[in-house]
């Protein structure tokens, strides 16, 4: 069973190194339709910009350990009985589309389809709920309580053919769109062709300790958004599911070490990422203990085909955090 054993937890954050992103082995073709087809494995950076981001700054540091701090009191919280005031949070999301190509800027009807995406996987509703595992549907989430409407979708052209993974989307002044009240709204942008370090980017995110600030919010490649026109194997609106996962405040669910930690004691704890369509029962063994892990988990890095959802332990963390007291209570307040 893993333990919140939360000092050693800020340690080992602020000193790893990880890998969260997918290699592209023809990233310097100049065919951008072949580089996209050849992306066979989900990756996000959203962890290690996370760890860059509290390395630069104490503010972050403090904010991130009030955050697992009162992560963790709401755990205990709920053992004795206590749960959310108004139930259900429903997110309002503000779309910002920067495009260069047609097919970059993605149809009102996508939008709504990725929406609806969202609502079914956080709600236990998706159509693949049926798949998980007997020895996992006793500690499956069900409904989060976390609901996503569409408030307004904001659209931008540019020159641009790739974007990095250093918030330029988000800046007006960088040919970006500037965040509508990152504090009260989820804002998330959808870019064209996304790379950091030579590799092909997916999403990513940033987590609760950043709620309210300028960067605020998801960013989502567009062969990767919604379902209609994006790119198998990761074209069922799961990357969204993925890194909003982050916005709340799940972890990937290896903890982004082996035998890593996430910070949640129903996910087994595995060594490493899955990726593409593994078959249950795929075993691990960490600390002398053998079992299959829950790679099915949408925090792990397999095929949209292959995650569908979340644990119980991980609809608390998610609900810590749209708590009237939680980081981001703003989210309440349309």
């Amino acid at each position: 069973m893993k333990k919140l054993l939360f000092g050693a937890f800020m340690l080992s954050v602020m000193a790893a190194c990880n890998n969260d992103s997918i290699t592209n082995q023809n990233e310097n073709t100049t065919d951008e339709a072949a580089t996209t087809a050849s992306l066979t494995q989900r990756g996000c950076a959203s962890e290690e910009i996370r760890q860059e981001a509290l390395k630069k700054s104490s503010e972050l540091q403090q904010r991130f350990a009030a955050l697992e701090t009162n992560t963790e009191k709401f755990a205990n919280d709920v053992k004795f009985g206590k749960v959310l005031a108004d139930g259900t949070v429903e997110i309002p999301v503000i779309v910002n589309v920067i495009y260069k190509t047609t097919a970059e800027n993605v149809s009102d009807a996508r939008i709504a389809e990725q929406i609806a995406v969202l609502n079914a996987d956080y709600s236990g509703t998706n159509s693949d709920v049926n798949k998980i595992p007997t020895e996992f549907q006793t500690v499956s989430s069900g409904d989060t309580k976390v609901k996503f409407r569409l408030v307004n979708t904001i659209r931008k052209s540019t020159s641009k053919t790739s974007w990095a993974t250093n918030d330029d989307m988000k800046k007006a002044s960088k040919g970006g769109i500037d965040a509508t009240n990152p504090t009260n709204y989820l804002n998330l942008w959808v870019v064209g062709k996304m790379t950091s370090q030579g590799r092909t980017i997916l999403g990513y995110a940033t987590f609760p300790e950043s709620a309210g600030l300028w960067n605020d919010g998801v960013v989502i490649a567009a062969p990767y958004f919604g379902k209609t026109g994006a790119s198998s194997p990761f074209n069922l609106g799961r990357t969204a599911t993925h890194e909003v996962g982050h916005y709340l405040n799940l972890r990937h669910i290896w903890g982004d070490a082996n035998c890593g930690n996430d910070q949640v004691s129903d996910t087994p704890t595995q060594t490493t990422a899955n990726y593409g369509k593994p078959s249950y029962p795929l075993y691990n063994t960490c600390s002398g203990v053998q079992r299959s892990v829950m790679f099915m988990n949408y925090m792990d890095y397999v095929d949209d085909a292959a995650m569908f959802m979340f644990s119980a332990g991980q609809k608390t963390r998610m609900q810590s955090v749209v708590a009237s007291s939680g980081a981001r209570s703003g989210l309440r307040v349309y």
